[in-house]
């Protein structure tokens, strides 16, 4: 499934006091940190997600993977494009750097989902509905922020 296909679920955005190199740099040890948690892995394994392991090159690059999605895009700097899928659902987390002023950056977070039938659509409900995905988003991106600082 295209990535432009996927149904658009949120965006979450934050304003950094670095550069986007530095920006980067944090966005991929951030993302690697948090996906390659024993929990995180394990939740992948429970959900049927096609990707369990963390592979390829580093910093990211396309085809590299984290638990729960690989690498589609990454143009250092500017964006990163991850895709997954699980027995729930597929989809899309595409993160965009923006400069903002001299050393500060715009991160933001889009994510793109499609949940097909009816355990998928109780997937979403939990997932989505409850605010998890936000509460998930809002922390990724802090712990990106913190860690360009």
């Amino acid at each position: 499934m295209q990535i432009a296909s996927l149904p658009y679920v949120d965006e979450h955005a934050t304003v950094i006091a670095a550069g986007t190199d530095e920006v980067w740099r944090s966005l991929g040890e951030a993302l690697d940190r948090s996906f390659s948690r024993p929990r995180a892995v394990g939740y992948a394994r429970l959900v049927g997600s096609a990707h369990c392991t963390a592979s390829g090159p580093r910093p990211l690059a396309e085809d590299s993977t984290i638990p729960g999605f690989r690498v589609v895009a990454a143009v250092p700097g500017r964006e990163l494009v991850l895709k997954g899928s699980h027995r729930f659902s597929s989809y899309a987390l595409i993160f965009r750097l923006d400069e903002v002023g001299p050393a500060r950056s715009r991160l933001r977070a889009e994510t793109r989902a499609t949940f097909p039938g009816l355990a998928s659509d109780l997937y979403r409900r939990l997932v989505i509905g409850t605010g998890g995905h936000a509460v998930g988003m809002r922390r990724l991106l802090s712990a990106i922020r913190r860690l360009s600082e």
